[in-house]
């Protein structure tokens, strides 16, 4: 699963922290997303997207390899 948070924290001038306090988890849980190494809870991805204001497909998509 890909992810372009960091694209749309930029858009919005948000740092890990304050995307992290928003939606109620760690600055690194962020990180970790963004780094492709954690894949979040469907409730923490629907957290993020509205944050964003976009709907959680805008934000998150599957790739090629994913089942």
């Amino acid at each position: 699963m890909k992810n372009n948070i960091r694209v749309e924290r930029a858009i919005k001038d948000i740092t890990q922290a304050g995307l992290a306090e928003q939606v109620g988890v760690t600055r690194q849980t962020i990180h970790s997303i963004e780094s492709n190494k954690y894949i979040p809870s469907t409730v923490l991805a629907l957290k993020i997207a509205r944050v964003f204001g976009k709907p959680v497909e805008e934000i998150f998509s599957l790739e090629e390899n994913d089942q």
